[in-house]
């Protein structure tokens, strides 16, 4: 029983942020398809859930940071700090555009391109923020996402107002050239499994990496494409297949960033005011799991047992050797806790 590598890698935020996307992703095409005749607002749920659980951690992480000043000595607390306000100021900008995006589903009282105006403006922002991220060795995947599909918003609003007339596979273009951009790198990723695999010299922990990797990108880039596809044809009238059929793909996206989220390191100390992260805090906090997560067992054959043949000292005198069959465990991988 070994549990570091599923405590250690665990990444909570993303974990969050994946598992509410994909319930209201459920939601939102059952809500179209008419199977639930929820209000926008419950639809929207999972995404408060998680906006109020940003707005938690900043808060509580913000009482400690000012209730213990030494800790702001601790490695780069002020980078994961600055990090996490930075974090907190772009998600309170997308909380206004979801509300705007709620509203307008209830009552159509005003434009979408006046929806988008935060989405808009957090695409401009999230530049300077990759920047600052890649300064600071900070990782920045949303605000990545928002940066490269600003024209992308741009197209959206235009023609969910009539103000443009194109065809939705026109609307989708700068949609495709970052798909295509991302299936260029799926090949590469394949490609360099498969050269690995083929190569004996390579240590097998490495060539286990980068086959995990290959089949992650591949079944979250390649469902992604699909669902697009769907999605544009059946806004443009030239599929009969509702809603629910066309997330299905996406569906299969959010499962495999929600598995990814087991495996991906790092995460703000700060969120919630941790100081460490989740794995030593989840280890600390329950002593049953630190007991089994900080033991790994390992079964004996009879071809691990030492020989027991006698041996024949200068003298002539046969001793036969002892063997301990009683030794006690040892852990073989341990996970050090902090005091």
């Amino acid at each position: 029983m070994n549990l570091q590598t599923l405590f250690q890698d665990f990444n909570p935020s993303k974990f969050l942020v994946h598992t509410c996307l994909m319930i209201f992703t459920i939601l939102f095409a059952l809500r179209l398809d008419g199977y639930i005749e929820w209000s926008y607002w419950s639809i929207f749920s999972p995404i408060w859930f998680w906006k109020s659980m940003v707005i938690l951690g900043a808060t509580v992480g913000s009482y400690v940071w000012l209730k213990h000043p030494h800790a702001r000595l601790e490695g780069d607390a002020y980078v994961h700090y600055k990090a996490m306000l930075i974090t907190l100021a772009l998600h309170l900008i997308l909380l206004m555009f979801e509300l705007l995006v709620c509203d307008k589903l209830e009552s159509e009282r005003h434009l979408w391109i006046l929806v988008f105006i935060p989405l808009i403006f957090i695409s401009i922002v999230s530049i300077a923020v990759c920047i600052w991220a890649v300064k600071h060795d900070r990782s920045f995947e949303l605000e990545l996402f928002c940066a490269v599909n600003v024209l992308q918003f741009i197209f959206l609003a235009l023609r969910l107002d009539g103000f443009i007339a194109w065809s939705w596979e026109v609307v989708f273009v700068p949609l495709w050239a970052l798909l295509c951009l991302s299936l260029v790198a799926v090949l590469y990723t394949i490609v360099f499994a498969a050269v690995l695999l083929r190569a004996p010299q390579v240590n097998a922990r490495v060539r286990r990496t980068s086959l995990n990797s290959a089949l992650a990108y591949t079944f979250l880039v390649v469902p992604i494409l699909v669902f697009q596809v769907l999605l544009a044809n059946k806004l443009d009238g030239d599929t009969s297949f509702n809603y629910t059929t066309v997330a299905a793909p996406l569906l299969l996206s959010h499962v495999t960033l929600i598995l990814m989220s087991f495996g991906a390191k790092g995460g703000n100390r700060w969120w919630f005011g941790l100081r460490k992260d989740f794995c030593h805090f989840l280890l600390g906090l329950c002593p049953l799991l630190q007991e089994y997560g900080n033991i790994s067992y390992q079964s004996r054959t009879d071809r691990d047992q030492p020989p027991s043949e006698p041996m024949v000292s200068e003298k002539g005198e046969k001793h036969i050797k002892k063997i301990d069959l009683m030794k006690p465990v040892v852990p073989i991988v341990s996970i050090d806790l902090p005091d």
